[in-house]
């Protein structure tokens, strides 16, 4: 059994309900609210099922049911493409949306025209004999404004062959039959009913229709310039491992901030850190310079331990799992890692303590008690991701924020300072205890950040810029640099060895290792030697950026060891999901597995997440856009 899923007067439906009818085929209709949790994503409708799979374009569903003749294929895809990316939008935004701009109605107007020019000739869109699948989708969209009075004489007055060709469909008995089955009222309660199911955005195609003109003056300047002045790339140097510096070469070290190995990354970690640098690495290479770009697995910290507790396993065994999971997607996504690795190795250890030693030996650190959440059901002290609460920063609600940071507000957050605070694993209200802690004297080292933030952030981008100058002019604050947790790295000295370095203080230093260990020799990158300098690029999303800006580069600095720091930090906004935030921990969003399963070629989501890159404000995310700009752009 065939059936559809969907909500009531939609458009969209009477395309499948037609289409089952025309071929005598029985479907199921299944009627459901737009806005009930159990609606698969991406939480358009409608959508149908049929032996176990899901189908979420109406259009493939038509075409499901009517096989498309060899003579006609390409004509009746296009036409569909047509309707779904073109027409269904601009009635639906129009009409159902009731914009007021001008240039729209000219558009839907300029639409129905095209029609109308096609039909002058033929019976069907594609054919004088019989009806495809495009003229059912047509039809079906056409049919709540072809039998409005007021909206006729808007819109059809101008279209005779149009209206010819909707009379001859309407008069067909399937076509009673499915609006008996399945009504649609005509009208704009139907167009508001498709434009809120098939989530249009009617800012993105209202920009899209103030289209410059470009003269033919400008075309032929352009033709000329392109074949008399096309640069000569220069041949590929072959790539030898281990990439090293170079003397007299440009050596370029690009990191991309380490993901949190506790679930599978979305299209927002994505775009945000991974492929962004990706692309950044391979335009080096094009350029030939000398390119080593890294990444790994952020693996330790509370976010590990709450993941592995949810699962039954070990945080080992959840680091492991989910390695292969974020690798396995970078790889389907071709990001060009020159070495993708995790922090929980032996050399991130050594080097983590060996820095920590070394900024304690400076007079960088030092101990101090603190007030922490303790659950006493748990017995355990509640370390950023082990409490949530109430956000307690000025002017945020959000009331899901966790001990360490709010992604409300994207502000860092004390967790004592939670409103209404919780233990994330069994819900109990914690209590405040005391227990000491190391701190990493900021304060101290401000004079010398200070310095180096004004030689080094006019390589940054804007908001990497605002948000670093920000936290300086506020003034440092001492950072608590360790946690009473059990999975992490151990702070080296008597009497704290039960305690483990936060993992803010540890993920950063996360890039050297990874680094380490693809190379021994990778000093050369970390402390590049006079002759083969290194630039030094970190790709981000802007709530990292307080921890490049200020915390890695403060530690760096406090070792005087000659450590290669951040030239140019490069941060993107959020991409939001249908106009919500993606979040892993809420399973809100696309994540890299949804990407893959779509079967969409990888490429497509690539363009895709670049055409929308957040560089300067938040972009959205939506699969009605994905479809036209992969359609209309790609």
């Amino acid at each position: 059994m065939i059936t559809i899923h969907t909500n009531e007067n939609n458009p969209s439906t009477l395309k499948l309900v037609i289409a089952a009818a025309y071929t005598k085929k029985e479907v199921q209709l299944n009627i459901i609210n737009l806005n009930e949790k159990n609606i698969k994503p991406p939480g358009h409708l409608p959508y149908f099922e049929v032996d176990d799979e899901i189908i979420f374009s109406a259009n493939a569903g038509v075409q499901y049911f009517l096989s498309v003749d060899k003579q006609h294929e390409i004509k009746v895809k296009e036409w569909l493409e047509w309707e779904s990316t073109v027409l269904s939008p601009y009635l639906g935004i129009v009409i159902g949306n009731s914009s007021k701009v001008k240039q729209l109605k000219d558009k839907l107007i300029s639409c129905l025209k095209k029609l109308n020019s096609n039909l002058e000739n033929l019976q069907y869109l594609t054919n004088n004999s019989t009806p495809s699948a495009c003229d059912i989708c047509i039809w079906s969209v056409i049919h709540p404004l072809a039998n409005n009075e007021n909206l006729n004489k808007e819109f059809l007055i101008e279209v005779p062959a149009l209206l010819k060709w909707f009379k001859n469909l309407e008069s067909q008995p399937y076509i009673a039959e499915s609006l008996k089955k399945y009504p649609v009222s005509a009208g704009q309660a139907a167009y508001q009913i498709l434009f809120n199911s098939a989530k249009y955005i009617a800012e993105v195609t209202a920009s899209d229709v103030n289209d410059e003109s470009i003269t033919s003056e400008e075309l032929e300047a352009a033709e000329k310039a392109w074949k008399n002045n096309i640069p000569v790339l220069k041949d590929q140097k072959n790539t030898v491992t281990p990439v090293l510096p170079k003397a007299n070469e440009k050596n370029i070290l690009i990191t991309s901030a380490l993901p949190y190995v506790n679930n599978v990354p979305h299209l927002g970690n994505i775009i945000g850190c991974v492929l962004s640098a990706d692309v950044f690495a391979r335009f080096s290479r094009l350029c030939n310079h000398n390119v080593l770009y890294i990444c790994g697995t952020d693996e330790y910290g509370t976010a590990t331990e709450t993941k592995a507790l949810e699962e039954g396993i070990s945080c080992q065994a959840i680091c492991d799992k989910y390695f292969k999971i974020h690798n396995a997607i970078y790889e389907w996504f071709n990001i060009s890692f020159d070495h993708f690795g995790r922090t929980s190795t032996p050399e991130q250890t050594e080097l983590c303590q060996d820095i920590f030693l070394e900024l304690n030996g400076n007079g960088f650190m030092f101990t101090d008690s603190v007030e922490q959440l303790h659950c006493e059901k748990c017995n355990r002290f509640l370390a950023d991701r082990f409490v949530e609460g109430g956000c307690p920063n000025v002017g945020c609600t959000y009331e899901d924020a966790r001990g360490d940071q709010c992604d409300g507000c994207g502000k860092l957050v004390n967790a004592i300072e939670l409103k209404n605070p919780r233990c994330k694993v069994c819900g109990d209200t914690p209590k405040i205890k005391t227990s000491t802690q190391f701190f990493m004297d900021l304060p101290k080292l401000e004079p010398l950040l200070l310095h180096w933030f004004k030689m080094s952030s006019p390589g940054w981008s804007s908001n990497a810029q605002t948000i670093g100058r920000a936290w300086l002019k506020e003034g440092l604050k001492p950072r608590c640099i360790t946690r009473d947790l059990k999975w992490g790295i151990p702070v080296p000295l008597d009497g704290f060895r039960d305690k483990v370095f936060y993992v803010w203080f540890d993920a950063p230093i996360g890039y050297m290792s990874i680094t380490k260990r693809y190379t021994e020799h990778w000093q050369k990158w970390w402390k590049p030697e006079a002759d083969c300098p290194v630039t030094l690029y970190n790709f981000m999303a802007k709530d990292n950026v307080p921890f490049h800006s200020i915390m890695f580069p403060a530690t760096l600095l406090g070792c005087n060891r000659g450590y290669v720091t951040v030239s140019h930090l490069m941060a993107t906004e959020y991409l939001n999901y249908e106009d919500g935030k993606f979040s892993k921990s809420r399973g809100v969003g696309v994540f890299g597995t949804d990407a893959q399963n779509t079967k969409i070629p990888s490429d497509v989501w690539r363009f895709y997440l670049l055409y929308l890159r957040p560089e300067s404000q938040d972009s959205n995310f939506n699969w009605t856009d994905l479809a036209t700009k992969n359609n209309s752009n790609y």
